[in-house]
């Protein structure tokens, strides 16, 4: 419980803290222009969102492993991963999920900014904070990534054991169960994880990105 307390007084001074006077920014002498011109191709976020169990992690990493075969620079950010170490200081309110999702955009930013491409395997269950980090990464360079499944066949494959838990009420404001999850209504890619297998899902985003010239 004092963990909790703590999390949330954190997110809080986050939020309103003040910015200092004293910063002035940097530009790099290395544009991301320069970096995707010797990659070979452009720099974005393929931002996964979806309950708990409907298999954006494993699409996520499926999808890094077909573009790291192309020679594409990739990295995965994963939910979980995430939590272990840059933002295990938050726990699962609704202003520490805010926080959670405003911090990884501001790392897959960066990334962006590096020219490589991201991939974020994350629930990201508001349409705000979506939407926030849609417009804190340059236009044409988020594309959201929609994986659907039906939250009662996530329950039944629940892979951690979280709704289970949920269920007992061991687990506080789980998403699907008791939080709300706001699903995208325009996402760029609609992975139906229900009927898809990730290989399907996987060559559907991957075709995508082809037809779109993330990839040329």
């Amino acid at each position: 419980m004092s963990f909790r307390f703590r999390a949330h007084r954190v997110t809080l001074n986050f939020k309103n803290m003040a910015k200092s006077e004293n910063i002035v920014w940097h530009e790099q002498i290395i544009k991301r222009e320069n970096r995707e011109a010797i990659y070979g191709h452009k720099s974005f976020v393929l931002w996964f969102t979806g309950l708990s169990g409907s298999g954006k992690s494993t699409l996520a990493l499926e999808v890094e492993r077909k573009l790291f075969e192309k020679g594409c620079k990739t990295y995965t950010l994963d939910g979980d991963n995430i939590r272990h170490g840059l933002n295990k200081n938050l726990g699962f309110s609704p202003d520490d999920r805010v926080e959670n999702i405003r911090r990884i955009s501001e790392v897959a930013k960066l990334f962006v900014d590096a020219g490589i491409i991201v991939c974020t395997a994350f629930i990201s269950p508001y349409k705000n904070d979506r939407k926030a980090a849609r417009d804190l990464i340059d236009d044409g360079r988020f594309i959201e990534v929609f994986v659907k499944c039906p939250v009662e066949e996530c329950e039944k494959r629940d892979p951690k054991g979280l709704y289970k838990r949920a269920r007992e009420g061991k687990i506080t404001n789980f998403t699907g169960i008791s939080a709300p999850y706001e699903p995208p209504e325009k996402p760029e890619i609609t992975i139906d994880s229900f009927k898809e297998s990730v290989e399907i899902g996987a060559e559907k985003i991957i075709e995508y990105l082809s037809e779109k010239g993330y990839l040329s």
